[in-house]
């Protein structure tokens, strides 16, 4: 990484758009790896300078109601109905504090270990809102009984069958593109499948159901996502850290058993989210791209504030959002986990 410097009054601090870039690259680099929901959302780039509000577009489908023609006749013409959801960007970011002592005695190149740091922090930071915006979908099924309160059972192919089968109802349709693993933004094409994402104290249950097939043993040409263990039928399944179960006292299951307990009771079930995706089910602002984040480092110089320059400053902002589409392609089977 160059070594940073000061050119200037930037937009960066005190390193030069040229560093930045550079920076960004790094930032982005090492937050692709926990930027699941990243995947899977219809991405809209937000230009430069421009409005807090955001909008996404959704065509509603034509009716197929047989319309039959008379001979010499125009029919009448319909019209497209559009339906736009909007959704505010809000501004995260934070900033790291490095002392002189730090930057003179470390053998490590102390500034590029923090961007990196931060790279990996902007990542999970930016995906557990959106995993806290698409957990609150209104579209749910539960492993035992009509309510949270009551889940006490694994997950089970039967389970699995019963959402798939609700998705294909809406003409959720699987999905086929994603976004590429790279800082660039942009699309590639996949083995057409629905996404399951959760926590990896689900994946013992799933690879429990006989006919799951582990991404070790997918056939040639299937490349396998980052966290992904493997599919059952035509879901995928993707675990991370950051699909947690919900917490709380009022979010609890029913009387645990042999279930991993609740956070709270000890004597309950915890309950676990696992997200149903299909194509267009939610939207988001991809964290790619030359505007997608602003690294920022102001190095240690004697002021007021820091008359002996012992802190240097670096860190970085975004802007984000995350907007569910459409509920019917967006399913939450609440489950328990056995211990």
């Amino acid at each position: 990484m160059p070594t940073y410097s000061v050119p200037g009054t930037t937009g960066f601090g005190d390193i030069s758009p040229r560093t930045a870039i550079y920076a960004q690259k790094e930032f982005l680099r090492r937050a692709l790896p926990y930027l699941i929901l990243e995947k899977f959302g219809q991405g809209k780039p937000i230009p430069e300078k421009s409005s807090k509000t955001t909008k996404f577009r959704r065509y509603e489908a034509l009716t197929p109601t047989p319309n039959v023609l008379s001979e010499g006749v125009t029919p009448t013409s319909k019209k497209m109905v559009a339906t736009d959801v909007t959704a505010t960007l809000v501004q995260y970011g934070e900033v790291l504090t490095l002392t002189d002592v730090i930057m003179d005695t470390h053998e490590d190149a102390v500034l590029n270990e923090a961007v990196a740091v931060l790279g990996e922090q902007a990542a999970q930071m930016i995906e557990t809102v959106r995993y806290g915006i698409l957990i609150a979908g209104t579209n749910v099924q539960y492993a035992t009984g009509s309510a949270r309160s009551a889940v006490v059972d694994a997950i089970t192919l039967a389970m699995q069958r019963k959402v798939t089968r609700a998705l294909k109802r809406q003409n959720a349709r699987t999905i086929t593109t994603v976004v590429r693993s790279t800082p660039s933004y942009g699309t590639e094409n996949v083995a057409a499948a629905y996404i399951g994402l959760c926590h990896p104290d689900v994946e013992a249950d799933l690879r429990n159901i006989s006919t799951f097939v582990p991404v070790e043993k997918y056939g040639t040409g299937t490349g396998a996502y980052e966290g992904e263990i493997g599919k059952l039928e035509d879901v995928r399944y993707i675990t991370s850290t950051i699909f947690v179960p919900f917490s709380g006292d009022a979010n609890k299951g029913g009387a645990k058993g042999v279930m991993i307990a609740n956070d709270v009771t000890g004597a309950n079930a915890a309950v676990y989210p696992v997200l149903y995706i299909a194509k267009d089910a939610y939207g988001i602002v991809p964290l790619k791209g030359m505007n997608a984040i602003s690294p920022s480092v102001v190095n240690a110089k004697a002021s007021d504030s820091d008359p002996l320059a012992q802190r240097t400053h670096v860190g970085y902002k975004t802007m984000q959002t995350c907007v569910i589409l459409n509920d019917a392609n967006l399913l939450r089977l609440e489950v328990a986990a056995t211990a």
